[in-house]
């Protein structure tokens, strides 16, 4: 197995809305804001090289939309989904599935393209991998998370036939404290679902060379998250968040687990340690 690093450029968020009820005389030394409140975040994807197959864990952006929702989000650096793949000697071509954590603008927008006045899969010999439950939350969004569902990055997926749902119906029985189940993608691919931030959210867990490295996705954006009251406005359901973060921490402390940031505009990786505060970060690294 080989796992790659794939940067597809950053973006902006309101840093209140990140941190939530945690106060900006406190996040703003974490990450600190430009003059709009907005603060940089990572939209950092992951490539797993194995067993004749090339997954791609979630797919930033993309480019599809207009000047005014970019507008909003301030898409910056010089790095594309592209280009990443191309310095690791791959194309969209040679994905073999695309796992998406969730549905969200900024991890599924890469999915879909534009040719003329269609949309088509960004992945034209790939498998879209979701799950049936959180599929159903996205394409039948409630009020408060309509904006983040676009049916853009979404309904072509199942239009082009290229899509098929996971099984969260038969949980692993491997002492996890969160629900995991088996991917039957490859055979060190499992994931764990977690429903805070949105329902049914996945996070890939990959044993690899020995150790268990976990995707974060949204349940912790960034190594200032470890945290448990760093929870986002964002967040459906803030106390659930809490709750798995604790649940997730103590068996990542536990088994010294490998997190993988998505958003983290500076860190890759970190492992874990207990300190005075709680649990938090150790070593930070890249994955390289």
């Amino acid at each position: 197995m080989k796992l790659h690093t794939i940067n597809t450029g950053y973006f902006k968020l309101d840093g209140g809305a990140m941190f939530g009820v945690v106060p900006k005389s406190i996040w703003n030394k974490l990450n600190p804001a430009d003059e709009n409140n907005m603060c940089s975040w990572a939209l950092r994807c992951l490539l797993i090289e194995d067993e004749g197959k090339l997954i791609l864990v979630d797919n930033g952006m993309g480019d599809k939309q207009d000047a005014k929702f970019f507008g909003h989000y301030y898409l910056h650096g010089d790095d594309t989904l592209d280009k990443s793949l191309a310095a690791h000697g791959f194309s969209k071509e040679d994905i073999t599935d695309v796992f998406l954590t969730h549905l969200h603008f900024d991890h599924c927008g890469g999915s879909i393209v534009r040719d003329g006045d269609k949309l088509v899969p960004a992945f034209k010999n790939a498998t879209y991998w979701s799950n049936e439950r959180h599929w159903k939350w996205a394409t039948v969004p409630n009020a408060r998370e309509r904006a983040s569902f676009l049916k853009d990055n979404i309904l072509p997926i199942q239009e082009s036939g290229q899509l098929k749902f996971l099984d969260i119906s038969k949980e692993l029985k491997d002492n996890s404290r969160l629900n995991c189940y088996e991917s039957h993608i490859i055979s060190n691919l499992s994931f764990f679902t977690v429903s805070g931030h949105t329902d049914a959210m996945m996070l890939p867990k990959i044993n690899y060379n020995g150790r268990t490295v976990v995707y974060m996705a949204d349940l912790l954006p960034s190594v200032a998250h470890l945290p448990l009251p760093y929870v986002m406005g964002y967040d459906m359901f803030p106390l659930t968040t809490l709750n798995e973060k604790q649940a997730f921490l103590s068996e990542a402390l536990e088994n010294d687990y490998v997190l993988f940031f998505e958003h983290d505009a500076k860190n890759e990786c970190c492992n874990l340690q207990i300190t005075e505060k709680g649990i938090r970060q150790k070593d930070v690294f890249k994955l390289e």
